[in-house]
């Protein structure tokens, strides 16, 4: 048998058809071998326990337990008939998957679905592989046997089964509390960013600062990560000038780089998947535009501080970096100064030979939403606003236009003459901050035109 994995109609219930190698003597199998697996389509779950259960008669029947982990069930001898029951919260709740089991049959279990066997024959071993070490105060969810609901047809009646005590006396459906998904939390939800993640990421939870506050060096090490899924780091410092001053340059790589490192461990420790957002600062702006696999270039303090965030989530095996460029939200931004500036009749000077695209919060958090609930494959993907380039002295001049102003009102400029005479240290920008779409595209998620995002945000209810 070719090995190969089977879908089932309870979501992310795998079954594993296993290569089983035998001759005279017996036979051999790979039971888990990473790559391999990965390769079939099974997740990665990063097994940390091996346990091996022996039943000696035929007919013992364990429970239905929905377990706080996620499992692969395979034979090592003899056969069992398998029942597995959707527990989790959701439309699938209660959904049902037999299975007979043998040497050639495994099974990937995830969290939350109750799983139960049933040995066909004496001396049944069962092999499991768990992604969290086994805990005596673990909290199963269960499930009767005999649910008639679910109604699992036992090739051994259950009267004449072998059932402990326990296994006699759980809840039938109707009376079972569904488990609850893992937590997401948002980091930095008092920011524009994260106020618009919380109100499109389902089960967003906010983490105030007090409560986790990125710039004590030993605070996420000591956060309590247990039930956590997906953590999304919105936080960040983003005052680009005062990176360049001696404390803004400690804050910058306090909370950029040194805080990312800690999610980035924790993640891999925890098997949380860590979404973080990145700049286009982290190219020096000499290219016409930038792909996800570009070398990183930094500038200046803040880009260098976040190029080093970068890198350390890059290597964690369950992220999203989300690389993105002139983040517009709530608040006072260059957008909403050139709209008073339009409705007072002002003639600003606006830089001409910086080029990108705008990308507003609403857009960023949709595209992180996506990216969550598709379960897209990991890595870095670029999220602006799609449509040409403009300079910031274009879009002065469109929201100029906008405003019922004249776009001639607005005076270009360069970033040297802007600049000159600045009472401090100015930190450098990259003149092309055009980041390439092609990857977020492909994966569903189409980016708004950054005209039509400018619009809707400078009056959202035409």
């Amino acid at each position: 048998m070719a090995p190969g994995v089977r879908t089932t109609a309870v979501p992310g219930l795998l079954v594993v058809d296993l290569q089983v190698h035998g001759d005279p003597r017996g036979w051999f199998k790979e039971n888990w071998q990473r790559a391999k697996m990965l390769e079939l389509g099974l997740p990665d779950f990063g097994p940390v326990q091996h346990s091996v259960a022996h039943n000696g008669p035929a007919g013992v029947t364990r429970g239905v337990h929905a377990e706080p982990w996620d499992k692969m069930v395979s034979i090592v001898h003899g056969r069992a008939f398998g029942a597995w029951v959707d527990l989790r919260e959701g439309p699938t709740f209660g959904t049902v998957h037999t299975e007979m089991l043998d040497e050639h049959t495994a099974v990937f279990v995830p969290r939350g679905v109750g799983n139960s066997y049933q040995t066909l024959v004496e001396d049944t071993v069962y092999s499991y592989l768990v992604n969290e070490h086994w805990s005596p105060t673990a909290a199963y969810t269960m499930l009767d046997l005999a649910d008639p609901t679910v109604a699992i047809s036992w090739p051994i009646p259950l009267d004449d089964a072998t059932i402990s005590d326990k296994d006699l006396h759980h809840p039938p459906l109707g009376q079972v509390s569904p488990v609850r998904p893992r937590r997401t939390l948002v980091l930095g939800a008092g920011g524009q960013l994260g106020r618009a993640l919380l109100g499109v990421v389902p089960g967003a939870e906010p983490v105030t600062r007090e409560a986790l506050d990125l710039e004590d060096p030993g605070a996420v090490d000591m956060f309590d990560f247990s039930g956590v899924g997906t953590v999304i780091n919105a936080a960040a410092f983003t005052s680009v000038d005062e990176a360049e001053s001696p404390e803004g340059r400690r804050k910058a790589w306090a909370i950029n780089a040194a805080a990312v490192a800690a999610l980035a461990r924790a993640s891999v420790r925890h098997r949380f998947i860590l979404v973080h957002y990145s700049s286009d600062y982290v190219f020096d702006g000499t290219r016409a535009s930038y792909g996800e696999d570009d070398p990183l270039s930094p500038l200046g303090v803040y880009g260098q501080s976040k190029a080093a965030g970068d890198l350390t989530v890059s290597v964690t095996p369950r992220h999203y970096l989300l690389r993105t460029s002139w983040v517009i939200g709530e608040g006072r931004n260059f957008v909403r100064v050139m709209q008073q500036l339009a409705q007072q009749g002002s003639s600003p000077r606006v830089v001409d030979d910086q080029v990108g695209r705008l990308t507003f919060t609403t857009e960023l958090a949709a595209a992180t939403a996506h990216l969550l609930t598709t379960q897209a494959a990991f890595g870095t993907y670029n999220v602006t606003g799609s449509g040409d380039p403009l300079s910031w002295a274009d879009l002065a001049r469109e929201v100029f236009l906008a405003e019922g102003a004249s776009p001639e009102q607005v005076t270009p400029t360069s970033t040297v003459d802007y600049t000159a005479g600045a009472d401090r240290a100015v930190s450098p920008r990259p003149a092309s901050s055009v980041l390439r779409l092609d990857k977020v595209t492909a994966s569903g998620f189409t980016p708004e035109p950054q005209l039509d995002g400018l619009a809707r945000y400078l009056h959202p209810t035409n």
